[in-house]
């Protein structure tokens, strides 16, 4: 790893090596690596989470030395520059058509993925649902028993380069066309209602005690979020801004199922 590690660094900084053979080995090393699940672009370290960001500058660096290619899938075809995952039966995946994940991403023993799509350096948890035609991008850690709704957005690392992968932490439950980019971070068990958005400058704003609570970036375990807005000045005037409110928590006491249909019943959220 060392050895992968300082030749990525390397070549980062000096774009002329990805035309010797040795470095574009080393970056088709890391996502292998990476498909196999054998290296993350991030991992869980205590209560906060370790970013490799040589890992992420491999898959950056991957594109440019991958030459555009046909992919014929009966009678489907599609021409790109990074191949399709494959053996899903060995894996113990189940992939219902037309769902697509790249090579490059690792699915989890487990994992069900509707019609959607998950992208390069990915890591999708076991037991977790990628529903319909949601999409998790470039780089973004999805948690194990996570249920990403119909229309579900995670950013990507890569268009904008981004310093920090989307992160969805164990057990949460994303609702309906929510979009979270920006290497957001849900903590475990949090509970997102239907379109719910979270960039790193949206407030979410804890509104559960006598006085609200501002968070950035990162929502808190067992919250329960639902779409709001706050009032802005702005030279033309005031206007509202969309955030997100944290109206409840998922309890403890409860299992994690249960506790999910509760907390949809008692906080009557749309999902």
């Amino acid at each position: 790893m060392k050895e992968l590690k300082s030749t990525i660094e390397s070549a980062w900084d000096n774009r002329e090596l990805l035309k010797e053979e040795n470095t574009q080995e080393a970056i088709r090393s890391v996502v292998s690596l990476l498909d196999r699940g054998e290296l993350r672009v991030a991992q869980p370290d205590g209560d906060q989470w370790q970013v490799n960001d040589w890992v992420k500058k491999a898959v950056v660096m991957y594109f440019p030395i991958q030459k555009m290619s046909t992919i014929e899938l009966g009678p489907f075809e599609f021409h790109d520059k990074i191949p399709l995952k494959k053996n899903y039966a060995e894996q113990g995946v189940r992939v219902v058509p037309h769902a697509i994940a790249r090579h490059g991403a690792f699915l989890e023993k487990g994992v069900i993925m509707m019609p959607s799509y998950v992208n390069i350096g990915a890591w999708v948890g076991s037991g977790t649902m990628v529903d319909t035609w949601a999409t998790v991008g470039s780089c973004g850690q999805i948690g194990r028993n996570v249920h990403l709704s119909g229309g579900v957005g995670i950013g990507g690392v890569l268009e904008p380069l981004q310093a920090t992968p989307t992160i969805i932490e164990d057990d949460c439950f994303i609702g309906s066309r929510c979009i979270v980019v920006e290497g957001v971070r849900v903590r475990k068990e949090a509970v997102l209602g239907a379109n719910v958005v979270l960039t790193k400058s949206t407030h979410i704003i804890d509104v559960t005690g006598s006085e609200p609570v501002t968070f950035k970036g990162e929502v808190p375990e067992r919250s329960v979020v639902i779409p709001g807005s706050y009032p802005k000045k702005f030279p033309a005037g005031d206007f509202n801004v969309n955030c997100a409110l944290i109206i409840g928590k998922r309890k403890e006491s409860t299992d994690k199922k249960v506790s999910l249909n509760e907390s949809l019943r008692d906080y009557n959220v749309s999902v």
